[in-house]
């Protein structure tokens, strides 16, 4: 079965609280991961242990104002043509350089839509960046790495449409399964592909 990669174009909407326990979430999120089982940590293209179905994920680019609707994984395989539109979705939108997007990276995503059990639309503050962008995103952050996993397409920057960005960080920090930042400020989550860790900024 082919994937499908379909540009949306979305309204943006602000955040909202949502009175629904993590616990509940949790279960919601066992419940529905019988018929959509994969490891976050299998190797880049390798097939989920469930038989069928899509993955898919929307997005909307803050900065860019572009959306994306993909299918990425389909019948337990990425779709290389949906991962070539999501490397160019989370370029670089300062120097319009392109880099490959860590596909478990889009699991964690997938995971934590399952959890909130609902199509949600991710804003994306910040996807792939040059190293370059990063050097001079450091001259004026002092919260940006050096080696920021953002250079290797392994991190993203992102908030849910209609959801609160605190329960969102704390799904994610429920799954486990890489860097998890929360910027509270400027209401946002870094999340990675790297070893498990997290942090306030």
């Amino acid at each position: 079965m082919s994937g499908f990669c379909v540009h949306l174009r979305v309204h943006m909407a602000n955040d909202a609280d949502l009175p629904e326990s993590i616990a509940n979430a949790r279960r919601s999120f066992l419940r529905r991961a019988v018929g959509c089982a994969g490891l976050l940590l299998a190797p880049l293209g390798a097939a989920y242990a469930r038989p069928s179905g899509t993955r898919s994920l929307s997005f909307v680019h803050t900065h860019t104002g572009e959306s994306l609707s993909v299918g990425y994984c389909s019948d337990g395989i990425y779709q290389p043509t949906c991962l070539a539109q999501v490397n160019r979705f989370l370029r670089d939108f300062r120097t319009g350089e392109l880099h490959a997007i860590d596909p478990r990276l889009l699991d964690i995503l997938y995971h934590l839509q399952v959890l909130a059990d609902r199509d949600v639309t991710y804003e994306v503050i910040s996807g792939y960046r040059s190293p370059q962008t990063n050097a001079e995103l450091r001259q004026i952050s002092t919260g940006v790495a050096e080696h920021s996993l953002h250079m290797d397409g392994r991190a993203i920057d992102v908030r849910m449409s209609n959801f609160s960005t605190r329960r969102l960080h704390e799904y994610a920090l429920s799954l486990q399964s890489g860097g998890v930042g929360y910027y509270a400020g400027s209401d946002f989550v870094h999340l990675d592909t790297g070893r498990v860790r997290t942090w306030l900024g």
